[in-house]
């Protein structure tokens, strides 16, 4: 049986230009959707997988991410004061334990496996998921906790895919599949970004992973790949022949907050879903929709 995966990296440092001016000075990841940071969305999904420690890879300037998660007692207070328990209680469920938070600086973004990279010390050699909070994912069993399932059975690298239109292959980690078994694929290779007519599959990795240590043993490396960047696809390609390797066609619906359309998206269909708001949002959406 694999080892209990209790620790959850999230690459936070990005500067969030998509959303310039809106990130001047707050960071992306603390954009709401609904009522909620992204980040928190992130942070939720994965306790509800289980996970125990969360490491931040962050830039300077972001200290807002971690000071969200940290108790608030002054805010607490007043709010005790004035009767507010619903509102007190959405504060506190939000607060991760002082020594199951950590931030480590990422000082120069070197890409997604540096970030990952930056994170070795605190993840030690035990198996650990990497979340990318800009991909949110909305479904009946969390994300994260599908992938820790399959990985108890299969163990080594297990990613979430989904399959993606041709002409987006070059956006994406690709995976070259050698076999599937339910929602299971199993791969021999794993192309970064590949251009549509060379792209092996449409089959392609969205931000969740469950990665094997082993992955560190390549990220020491330093080795840059498209764009110029550490690719965490090309390290995990590089393990390929020392443990196994299986994308996951997780269920539900992943919406990608990194761009404007996508955050939009995120907020009307997590604003469908919010049992207090979906009442009243749907009749307005289907009247903006016939104006």
């Amino acid at each position: 049986m694999a080892q209990r995966v209790r620790k959850a990296v999230l690459p936070v440092a990005g500067l969030g230009t998509r959303f310039l001016p809106a990130t001047k000075v707050i960071p992306k990841e603390m954009i709401p959707v609904i009522d909620k940071p992204v980040v928190q969305y992130a942070i939720e999904e994965a306790r509800a997988a289980g996970i125990e420690e969360f490491i931040f890879v962050s830039a300077e300037g972001k200290q807002a991410i971690p000071a969200h998660f940290s108790a608030q007692p002054n805010l607490e207070r007043q709010l005790e004061e004035k009767g507010k328990t619903a509102e007190l209680k959405l504060v506190r469920d939000a607060i991760i334990p002082p020594g199951k938070i950590h931030t480590v600086i990422q000082h120069n973004p070197l890409g997604l496996g540096h970030a990952v990279w930056c994170a070795k010390e605190l993840v030690g050699n035990e198996p650990f998921a990497v979340i990318l909070p800009d991909d949110m994912v909305l479904s009946d069993v969390p994300c994260l906790r599908q992938l820790i399932d399959a990985h108890a059975k299969v163990g080594g690298h297990v990613v979430a895919v989904e399959d993606v239109a041709k002409d987006q292959t070059n956006r994406y980690g690709i995976l070259d599949v050698l076999s599937e078994e339910g929602r299971l694929a199993k791969a021999k290779g794993l192309v970064e970004k590949p251009a549509p007519d060379v792209a092996p599959s449409t089959l392609a990795i969205i931000g969740r992973y469950i990665l094997d240590p082993i992955v560190f043993v390549e990220l020491d490396k330093k080795l840059t790949g498209a764009g110029n960047e550490i690719q965490l696809t090309d390290a995990l390609s590089r393990t390929l022949g020392a443990v196994p390797f299986h994308g996951y066609r997780f269920e539900g619906k992943r919406y990608d907050c990194g761009t404007r359309v996508g955050f939009v998206e995120a907020n009307v269909a997590f604003g469908l879903a919010h049992p207090e708001m979906r009442d009243r949002l749907r009749p307005l959406v289907e009247a903006l929709l016939k104006n």
